[in-house]
């Protein structure tokens, strides 16, 4: 079990104070580069750790929903909306059967999606898992939320390929960039095909 300190607690700066800043950390015998799902090989060296900025640099769309490119689309850019969420793809294709963002129409982040979204939320990335997988050939499908970019919320689907098992785990971001990129009329396809069965739910597709 366990209990907290008795002065309450270590705080962010008795932790960075451990860090070696400005060094390179050593590399850990058995780390993420002796995965077989590791998508690189070869010698490797872990980066300098940079020192902290402290504020840190706002994300986009930080002051509001009137400096924020995402709430400035309109839903013709996406592939799927409805009253609440949008759903889209990347700017070009990736080297996955598919990738796709879902965002709240309204701007919000995690901590503050209104009670009503955050219930739907589940059920709706359900539904996106499902659109996925109906693409041939599509095993898994990832579901990621980072947020250190940009303010509005959104959250990363991913679809891993059947069989391509070194691509499992939480590699499959990384892979999306290593392989080759779908051809433009096959990348074209698949999100057709998601849209076509997210908006058979309800909502409407743009694709």
């Amino acid at each position: 079990m366990i209990t907290e300190p008795a002065d309450g607690g270590s705080g962010a700066d008795e932790y960075l104070a451990r860090l070696p800043i400005g060094e390179r950390p050593p590399l850990p015998v058995d780390g993420a580069q002796t995965w077989d799902i590791f998508p690189f090989e070869g010698e490797l060296q872990v980066r300098t750790l940079a020192a902290p900025e402290r504020p840190e640099p706002p994300r986009h769309g930080e002051e509001g929903p009137e400096t924020c490119r995402e709430c400035a689309r309109p839903d013709s850019e996406f592939l799927w909306t409805d009253e609440h969420w949008r759903l889209g793809t990347t700017e070009s294709p990736s080297g996955l059967p598919a990738v796709v963002l879902l965002w709240p129409r309204a701007h919000h982040d995690l901590f503050d999606l209104p009670a009503e979204q955050a219930a739907q939320l589940g059920p709706l990335l359900q539904r996106v898992e499902r659109a996925l997988r109906t693409l041939d050939g599509v095993a898994r499908v990832h579901v990621n939320r980072w947020g250190d970019g940009a303010a509005h919320l959104h959250l990363w689907l991913i679809a891993r390929p059947e069989g391509l098992l070194q691509l499992r785990g939480s590699t499959l971001s990384l892979w999306m960039d290593v392989l080759p990129p779908l051809p433009e009329r096959m990348w074209a396809a698949n999100a057709h095909r998601i849209a076509a069965v997210m908006a058979a739910d309800g909502g409407t597709a743009h694709v």
